[in-house]
């Protein structure tokens, strides 16, 4: 055995006598350990928790002094400890004590009494080589916990930027949205230029969602996130899809085709989502198929489900992955030679919705070169009538709006809406601005934005209430984490609604006829 100095490898003795304690110490020092002498067992006890190789005492401690300061000090160790005990007993006569004692140690050697050094010394080098495999095990998983603590910084840390990210990408995509629905209400009809805008608007809805998503993809994978579902046409979701992967097949020169029989198919469903699906199929299969390729979009029914499936004549899908090619982060070795990469989470993000919206999705391929299909299936619904599906605007009454926003773009566009709407509206861009236009304007509803440049809109929220103010108050923000909204309710404020925002739930809020989430 190297020497060991440290205390975490001594040896705690209890012996008979103070003789015994020395002859024993000096076997236990030849051997290279080192040995503490305790005089009585509450001694002893207080040495354990400065450092302890093994422990060695004899028998007759549990029969005339008693044991029981040591047991109590072992039942306190840590999970990972377990101090190894050599007790020297008389194997010709074992009393009560002592097998009580035996009874109450959980890692305990029992050598027969008297016994040789030799023996002794060998079962001492046994006890601390356990002891030493413990304190591996203290060291491993004390980097575990340092492991672990560090993963929790930086999913806090990550946590913090995407919310700071999507606040920031949401600020322009705010203005974009308000300035498209202007331009739909004040152009003058053109089909060409509607057909813009509306593309405009469509993509900007698209794009704030996949902001949220950027905030944690787990909701999706997990199943946490809020589907916003409603009855949608089957060809609508498709058109759109086709809309917003066609640069892309326009880029590699596919020929994409759809086939269907015209039956208008129907699903309940959260449309941003759906067409985020068959969005995702049209990229893969645009991607892995060679320029000049077929892409087929086929629509049908079957008994009560609609499908949706995409097949393409590309590379195709080896047999190996094909049972996996849902499973999240698996990838292609294909990846390995296409800039494209490979398969990761995107067809697993894919799977989880469609579930979400009971349905299901399979993949099928002969092979490598042979192209492959996916196959979205949805339970289909009674048809719409034109009366039900159409969207509708009912006419509010004014309202006096304050709208304080930093973003000038933002306060502009979202104002000039509002006013098309008949509303009154002043917008101002800073906290104090706010305050006295709360006051002097005595409006009906503020939206007010969080992250303004001289105090935040919690603050001003608070004050506009301790004045007394008891105007309708929002949150209009890119902050949409849940501890965002809990924060706004604490401030005072009776809705809370995400940039950019949907038009019709702003007005439903400005109303007060709904809740604003």
């Amino acid at each position: 055995m190297e020497a060991v100095g440290n205390n975490d490898y001594r040896v705690l003795l209890l012996p008979l006598t103070r003789r015994d304690g020395k002859t024993t110490s000096a076997i236990v020092e030849r051997a290279q350990l080192t040995c503490r002498v305790c005089e009585d067992s509450s001694a002893l006890a207080a040495q354990i928790g400065n450092g302890v190789g093994a422990i060695l005492m004899t028998d007759v401690v549990a029969m005339e002094r008693g044991a029981a300061p040591v047991v109590e000090a072992l039942s306190q160790q840590p999970p990972w400890s377990d101090v190894p005990v050599i007790l020297l007993s008389r194997a010709d006569r074992q009393s009560p004590a002592t097998t009580k004692l035996l009874a109450s140690l959980t890692n305990v050697t029992l050598l027969d009494r008297p016994t040789s050094a030799r023996t002794l010394v060998s079962a001492l080098h046994a006890a601390i080589r356990g002891r030493r495999r413990q304190y591996e095990i203290r060291d491993q998983l004390g980097a575990l916990r340092a492991a672990e603590d560090a993963l929790r910084s930086a999913d806090r840390r990550k946590d913090e930027f995407l919310a700071m990210l999507a606040h920031e990408l949401r600020n322009p995509l705010a203005p974009i949205r308000a300035a498209s629905e202007l331009l739909a209400r004040k152009l003058p009809f053109d089909p060409s230029t509607r057909t813009a805008v509306e593309i405009v608007k469509r993509q900007a809805v698209h794009l704030s969602r996949l902001v949220d998503d950027l905030l944690d993809v787990s909701r999706i994978t997990q199943g946490r996130i809020q589907l916003q579902c409603e009855p949608l046409k089957v060809s609508s979701i498709v058109s759109q899809a086709v809309e917003s992967v066609e640069p892309l097949i326009r880029q590699k020169r596919h020929k994409l085709s759809v086939a269907s029989n015209y039956e208008p198919l129907y699903v309940r469903g959260d449309c941003a989502r759906l067409v985020q699906c068959v969005t995702n199929l049209l990229t893969n299969a645009a991607k892995y198929t060679d320029p000049g390729g077929a892409i087929l979009i086929d629509v049908r029914s079957e008994g009560t489900t609609a499908v949706i499936a995409v097949t393409d004549n590309g590379v195709g899908i080896g047999g190996e992955l094909l049972p996996r090619v849902f499973e999240l982060f698996v990838q292609s070795q294909r990846s390995l030679d296409r800039a494209e990469g490979g398969l990761g989470v995107g067809l697993s993000v894919v799977q989880r919705l469609i579930e979400m919206h009971e349905g299901s999705i399979t993949a099928s391929s002969d092979g490598h070169g042979n192209g492959s299909t996916f196959e979205i299936r949805l339970p289909l619904i009674a048809p719409e009538s034109e009366a039900t599906s159409q969207r509708e605007n009912p006419l509010r009454s004014p309202k006096r709006v304050l709208v304080v926003d930093d973003n000038v773009d933002a306060a502009f566009s979202v104002s000039e809406v509002l006013r098309l709407d008949g509303h009154v509206v002043e917008y101002v861009h800073s906290a104090g601005a706010a305050l006295q236009s709360a006051d002097a304007f005595a409006p009906d509803v503020i939206l007010l934005d969080i992250g303004l440049p001289d105090t935040n809109g919690y603050e001003v929220a608070k004050r506009i209430r301790a004045s007394g103010n008891l105007a309708r108050l929002i949150a209009l923000t890119g902050y949409g984490q849940p501890e965002d909204v809990k924060r706004a309710e604490s401030a005072g404020f009776t809705g809370h609604l995400v940039k950019p925002v949907d038009l019709a739930a702003l007005e439903r809020a400005i109303a007060g006829s709904d809740k604003a989430e």
